[in-house]
């Protein structure tokens, strides 16, 4: 052999040798969530409240992902409650897309229709709001880490019941999250001791309220119980409330966290100073690890958004995800995950303790009584009341048959 083929030869072995002491680079393993929320239209403002916590828990947490997965997001838009386009658009996602888990929705008919979807694929469903309370039995791949509007209905009843007040009214949206709320209030006060006078069911979208209000003033209750789905009504709702001079009239008005709502006090003015609700989280807690998440918020945002109930929502449901893509290292099937996900709990949450109730797939959660007052010279919604590990009332009342 020549020197120069000798010389080539021991290049040679050395590079093979260079090779096999560097380790194989990992497969990527990619994880796909199909998000289908809100993003367009006169109802858009929920929808964009979610997908900011959600974006910004993948932001602050994709670290801690395992080496070699990694986490696509892939959102859609049903524009509202639209239950058809809803549909159509998880079985696309599903399809199409081969995605890991469904997630997000704003609306119940829209998480009714998607629930059938998630059933046939086999593929976890994460509900990240609506909040129809049979939402939950409709697929045994469904979990809903935001809350029913039982849950948050109830407790301010029995608070309302507690006052002393002894007649009550109730104005509630026209459609199924408006009946759960009905229902949770009236039963709870009822309970108490109170007596529905009235009620009345508003249909929803409406482009004025004043009407309604007018009928809560004539009827003269002692208190007045108020749901309409959060956003930009919820505001329109405390204007004609002020408009008509309730307050004045002696009547007392109790909501749950969609109508004090933590974006939208800036836009209500004193009218809601005073208002008691029922909610699940104020973005005034002191908690630590809400601190944690509004300072990663005004990272990521800045001072001007202002993050609510449906922003936490979002970060909880993909603390949820995260969680199952750890335990698994990234390679599971549905039944692994929905294994999971039915038992997953968290000490972490901006809004305190959450876990997951396995017989029902629904979210078991602290429900904060909070008024609305001046907090450094901005209005916000105080809790001074916790009823804690609140598990959905309705579920409760009505055990599967």
């Amino acid at each position: 052999m020549t020197t120069n083929a000798k010389f080539h030869g021991a290049l040679a072995g050395a590079l093979l040798s260079l090779v096999l002491l560097v380790p194989p680079a990992l497969a990527q393993t990619e994880i796909k969530i199909g998000v289908i929320s809100t993003l367009s239209g006169p109802t858009s403002q929920p929808g964009d409240e979610m997908n900011k916590g959600i974006d910004l828990y993948v932001k602050e947490h994709t670290k801690d992902l395992p080496a070699g997965v990694k986490v696509t997001l892939i959102y859609r838009d049903d524009t509202g409650a639209n239950p058809d386009v809803a549909k159509r658009l998880a079985q696309e996602l599903v399809t199409r897309e081969h995605v890991n888990f469904l997630a997000g929705v704003v609306w119940s008919p829209n998480a009714a229709a998607i629930a059938p979807v998630a059933t046939e694929a086999k593929i976890p469903f994460i509900i990240m709001n609506a909040a129809g309370a049979p939402i939950t039995r409709l697929s045994p791949y469904i979990i809903r880490t935001s809350f029913t509007l039982w849950l948050v209905a109830s407790p301010i009843g029995q608070w309302a019941a507690k006052q002393g007040w002894k007649k009550g009214y109730s104005a509630v949206s026209d459609y199924a999250p408006g009946y759960d709320a009905e229902g949770g209030f009236t039963t709870a006060f009822t309970k108490g001791g109170g007596t529905m006078v009235d009620k009345v069911r508003i249909p929803f979208p409406t482009p004025d309220y004043v009407p309604y209000i007018q009928k809560i003033k004539d009827s003269k209750p002692d208190v007045a119980f108020i749901f309409v789905p959060a956003g930009k009504d919820a505001t329109a709702v405390m204007k004609a409330w002020n408009d008509l001079g309730l307050k004045q009239a002696g009547v007392t008005l109790v909501t749950t966290q969609d109508v004090m709502l933590d974006e939208e006090l800036p836009n209500m003015g004193k009218v809601a100073e005073g208002i008691v609700s029922a909610g699940t989280y104020s973005n005034a807690a002191t908690r630590a690890s809400n601190q944690i998440f509004i300072n990663a918020w005004q990272s990521a945002y800045g001072a001007g958004p202002i993050p609510d109930f449906m922003s936490v929502q979002g970060w909880d449901g993909m603390h949820a995800i995260f969680d199952v893509i750890k335990q698994t290292g990234g390679k599971f099937d549905g039944e692994q995950a929905m294994k999971i996900l039915s038992n997953w709990k968290t000490d972490d949450s901006p809004r305190g303790p959450l876990a997951i109730d396995p017989a029902t797939r629904d979210v078991i959660e602290n429900v904060y009584i909070r008024r609305g007052e001046m907090v450094n010279g901005k209005l916000a919604n105080v809790e001074f009341d916790t009823i804690p590990n609140v598990k959905d009332p309705w579920k409760e009342a009505n055990p599967p048959k």
